[in-house]
């Protein structure tokens, strides 16, 4: 017999093991699940793959860079030096101060106080090392029968010199002791009239020269007008000719 023969009569021998028939149902079923698989995939789990595909480039170029040397641990920054505490800015020296001759005449303020007693604005002598351009203050009190003074308030200036130009020493409004303390102060010039107004109503001061020096020109208001010193806006000085002194 031939070669050829042979293999003809070979295929033409029934196989010695049946093959099983597919199942179809199987095969549909197991494609299914791998077409929801992919839409998966495609759908939410794409944005997964985008990461995933950005970390093989970001490690890609990694490697190909030149390992580098670990940096130094960074060094502390030097500490700060500490701040001194700041200095308070002095603030105006305002006491009551003793029982003491007034510096020059005493002004009589036409007010009556506690027991009857007379009340009157006079100036003191002031000698501090720390303002030794500031040779006085106002102060007022009572002036007893005895002819002493009892001190209620005291005012002066605190920086730079007493005599410079303009109004020095503006306080009271106060009620010490049961007494009220007229809005008080000075004005260092030529001033013979004192104004200023309170909510738009003018008012006017009462004006003295001092006694000790004629161009410091001592002034106070009516406690009726002004209640206090921060009500006034603005003061404001004038001349015997009526110039003003003041802006």
């Amino acid at each position: 017999m031939t070669d050829l023969e042979t293999l003809r009569s070979a295929l033409r021998e029934p196989p010695g093991e049946g093959f099983a028939e597919p199942d179809l149902g199987a095969i549909m079923a197991k494609g299914r699940r791998i077409r929801r698989r992919r839409r998966l995939a495609t759908g939410a789990g794409g944005v997964a793959a985008a990461v995933v595909t950005v970390l093989v480039i970001v490690g890609a170029v990694a490697l190909k860079e030149p390992a580098q040397q670990p940096l130094p641990p960074a060094a502390s920054a030097p500490a700060p030096p500490s701040a001194s505490p700041p200095i308070p800015a002095p603030a105006p020296t305002i006491t009551e101060a003793p029982s003491e001759q007034p510096f020059g005449e005493a002004i009589p303020l036409g007010l009556k106080g506690e027991g009857g007693r007379e009340l009157v604005l006079y100036a003191v002598a002031i000698d501090e090392p720390q303002m030794p351009d500031v040779r006085f203050g106002l102060q007022v009190g009572y002036r007893n029968q005895a002819g002493d003074y009892d001190a209620l308030m005291a005012s002066n200036e605190f920086k730079g010199s007493d005599r410079s130009f303009g109004f020095h020493a503006v306080d009271g409004g106060d009620l010490v002791r049961g007494t009220f303390v007229p809005v008080f102060g000075y004005f260092s010039g030529p001033a013979v009239r004192i104004t200023s107004t309170v909510r738009g109503k003018p008012v006017e001061a009462k004006v003295v020269p001092w006694s000790e020096d004629p161009s410091v020109a001592i002034f106070w208001f009516d406690g009726a007008q002004v209640e206090s010193a921060g009500v006034l806006t603005p003061l404001a000085a004038y001349d015997a000719k009526g110039q003003r002194l003041t802006k």
